[in-house]
Formats: C-alpha cells, structure tokens, sequence
C-alpha cells in the first residue's frame, strides 16, 4: 500500500498526542507510516497533500471541543477531502461525562463529511458505559470511529487500537483494490 498518510491531533494535557504515537506505533508494525501533526501546527494545504488521514480529538467536561480544533474548524470546511479517507478517534471519560461521551468526535465527523471524505473505521458501542452520545449512528451501534476512554478502560486501549489499525489497513484495502 503506497499511501501518504497524517495523523492529526488537538491536544491540551498530552493524552489525544499519547494515543496518536501508539497508533503511529501500531501502523509502523504493519509496514505503513503516518506523519504526526499537531492540528495547531497544521494548514488546510498540508492536509490536502495526505491520501489517509487520521484525526484525534478529546472532548473536554460537557461536550466541548479541544480550543486548537474549535479554532480550526473553518479550515476543516474549506479542505478538499473529496478524494480523501479519513478515520477518526476521539478521547472521552464514560464514568465522569457519560451524557457526553466522545462528542468532540461527533463533531469533528460532521465536519469531515461536509468536506466530503470518505470516512472509514466506525467502531462498535459494545463494551462502553455511556449515556449518550453525538459520536453514534442512529441505532447506537457504532461510534464515527475509536472511542478511547484512557480513564476507565485504560486497560482496553491497547488491545482496541491494536484491533481498529487492523480493520483500518483492512478498509483501505478494499478501497484500493476497488
């Protein structure tokens, strides 16, 4: 697979920039390498020039959305992601902001869609705690991408990034072979 491949994050206490270099880490093992980008440090242009790009966001107490992502979200909707696939991960704590869970991830989704990118790598609700949600389809089975809760199952988030870098090399797969 000869991609040119991002991961972009927006990051206040270091988690979102932690949980990127791992799944950085998990795609290097399986022969791809991706670019981290921290999304203050990003422009509409660079992200234009990735095939595959990955974004982490965290939501912060009550649904709200990271500041260095809040302030990029004009440029989210100007980019040109037409010809683009994006996949997305979003931190959360189900215990502490239940009624809230992931909802920054929700929010990035809705803006990435608009810009027209393919996105791939939902994730199953199975196994989360949660209330509610703006990261979720209809029926509450699947999230827009990864839920990361490294408060309470810090435990799973290994295993869970392992498990969706393999669906994801799996879905590029088949988009290339199409």
């Amino acid at each position: 697979m000869n991609l040119n491949c991002a991961l972009i994050f927006g990051t206040d206490t270091g988690n979102t920039e932690e949980m990127a270099e791992k799944i950085a880490d998990a795609f290097v093992q399986h022969g791809l390498s991706l670019e981290l980008i921290n999304v203050s440090d990003c422009s509409v242009e660079q992200i234009e020039t990735f095939d595959f790009i990955i974004m982490g966001i965290p939501t912060w107490d009550f649904g709200g959305i990271q500041e260095d992502w809040e302030e990029f979200e004009q440029d989210i909707l100007r980019c040109q992601l037409k010809e683009k696939t994006v996949a997305l991960y979003g931190m959360g704590d189900q215990l502490g902001y239940g009624d809230y869970f992931v909802d920054a991830m929700g929010w990035l989704y809705e803006r990435v869609a608009k810009s027209g990118a393919r996105v791939i790598g939902a994730w199953p609700t199975e196994g989360y705690d949660f209330a509610a949600s703006l990261a979720v389809n209809e029926d509450n089975s699947l999230f827009c991408g990864l839920a990361i809760d490294d408060d309470q199952q810090f435990d799973l988030t290994d295993e869970r990034i392992e498990r969706w870098v393999l669906q994801l090399l799996a879905e590029l797969n088949e988009i290339e072979a199409a």
